[in-house]
């Protein structure tokens, strides 16, 4: 028979239990603790994917606002997401070769992006502090990024959020654009949890120029040598956060000990995708950047950004543009830039100088191949999106291409996608040269591309020929 002192004892005990599972409950996201199922409201409302939102850009001088645009100016707009109104929401265009190609060619279909909190403290949308409207700049098939995002969430990477959505001004017809989760405080929470590390948006100010700490490599020990880095902080970086980042690239810089300093398993998924879909505006192309930095407790991570350039597409700043698609689809995995390139970007190199994180490397991009392009994944995906927006391309007043011309373009990137996927399973396998050099010595092995046409997946002569297009849309806002 147990006592009644026991007793009491234990019900104690149980009682001080019972109140720190409830602490935990209510405070444990503040511990850094996150429940598994938890996702922020904006989650489950303007990235459901299942339909194409609205969202509706009420702006005073829509006319000065394009006037503005390609100094990426602000303005204050409301705006009405799914019926919703949030006021007093800072607007402006985005983009670099976009921004200056879209002003170029007269037109005034920009990205864009829509700050909450730009003017309102605090200001979010259900818990989201910024997105961007992208264009479909150069991308006629309107499912380049959508798809590279869900290839990089496939393969474990944190990826930003996206949806479809159609765009109106002050309740007229702008167009079809893909609304992405903004990596900044919202997506930092999301991803790495209420006490995350520091982001940056590594980006150059002119390509004319070294930027070697674009390219992540190590300067020195002081932090001023790194402006590209730390200027572009998306959280304010003291100089403990500095010292942190500038010793892991230190450390990458040295090829041992990687692990201290990368999260090894993280960037090798990452680069897994950033390969297969041949994106050249990027980290591993001529520019450098469109990728973002995750530093937390000393290691480095890199998040995926702007995709409507990828799949062999990529010719801007580009003296000799490569436009042969035999050349661009049976690109080599292991070595996917020139050795004067490939030796300045450290995170890449001096990772796949490690036979063991070269094994896992390719292991990722056999995984990549088996379970999203082999399975038919990708098609599955590509035609259920492309069934999803068809009404709203079709009606789209500003599209940079026709509807036929997008149809044409949904085709040729799921030709595209399926030969790719049999060239990195040749490279793998062993059948096909997988190298730049063993190209030179074995030139045209590979799949057989030639009825390709990249063309149709967005050129400069769209730009050209959407310039009617867009100034009746701006006409019809008067």
């Amino acid at each position: 028979m147990i006592r009644s002192r026991h007793i009491e004892t234990i019900c104690a005990a149980a009682m001080v239990l019972a109140l720190a599972l409830t602490g935990l409950l209510f405070f444990g996201e503040a511990l850094g603790i996150r429940p598994a199922h938890a996702e922020p409201e904006y989650a489950g409302r303007l990235f459901d994917g299942r339909y194409v939102h609205s969202v509706d850009l009420q702006v005073e001088d829509w006319d000065a606002f394009l006037d503005s645009a390609p100094a990426e100016a602000y303005t204050p707009c409301t705006v009405v997401i799914d019926g919703e109104a949030f006021y007093q929401v800072g607007l402006r265009a985005k983009g670099n070769n976009s921004l200056r190609l879209t002003e170029r060619y007269g037109l005034s279909r920009y990205s864009l992006k829509l700050e909450f909190d730009h003017y309102v403290d605090g200001g979010s949308y259900h818990g989201l502090d910024k997105l961007s409207l992208d264009a479909s700049f150069q991308d006629n098939s309107y499912l380049k990024s959508y798809l590279v995002y869900d290839m990089m969430a496939f393969m474990g990477v944190p990826a930003p959020l996206c949806s479809y959505v159609w765009v109106t001004v002050n309740g007229q017809p702008w167009g079809l654009f893909l609304a992405i989760e903004e990596p900044e405080e919202a997506f930092a929470r999301r991803s790495f949890g209420v006490n995350h590390g520091q982001l940056y948006k590594p980006d150059y100010r002119s390509l004319r120029a070294e930027n070697a700490d674009v390219a992540l490599r190590y300067i020195d020990d002081d932090p001023s040598s790194y402006p590209n880095i730390f200027e572009n902080a998306k959280f304010e970086a003291g100089a403990e956060d500095q010292a942190r980042l500038v010793e892991a690239l230190r450390v990458l810089s040295t090829g041992e000990d990687l692990e201290t300093a990368v999260n090894v398993d993280e960037v090798l998924r990452y680069f897994a995708v950033q390969v297969f879909v041949m994106n050249w505006d990027s980290y591993l192309g001529h520019t450098g950047h469109n990728y973002f930095l995750y530093e937390e407790d000393g290691v480095l991570s890199i998040l995926p950004w702007d995709y409507n350039l990828s799949f062999g597409t990529y010719a801007l700043g580009m003296t000799d543009p490569i436009r042969d698609p035999g050349v661009l689809i049976n690109w080599p995995v292991n070595t996917p830039a020139p050795g004067e390139v490939m030796q300045k970007r450290p995170l890449y190199h001096n990772l796949m100088k490690n036979d063991r994180y070269f094994a896992i490397y390719r292991a990722y991009l056999d995984q990549l191949v088996t379970e999203y392009f082999e399975s038919g994944r990708y098609e599955a995906v590509l035609r259920e999106t492309q069934a999803l927006i068809a009404p709203y391309v079709e009606a789209d007043p500003t599209a940079f291409c026709s509807y036929a011309d997008h149809l044409q373009a949904v085709d040729t990137l799921l030709e595209v996608c399926r030969l790719r996927a049999g060239s990195v399973r040749g490279q793998l396998d062993g059948r096909y040269p997988a190298t730049l050099a063993q190209q030179a010595e074995r030139p045209g092995e590979g799949v057989d591309a030639s009825h390709i046409d990249l063309h149709t997946l967005g050129d400069f002569q769209d730009l050209e020929d959407a310039w009617e297009r867009q100034a009746a849309a701006v006409a019809a806002l008067e």
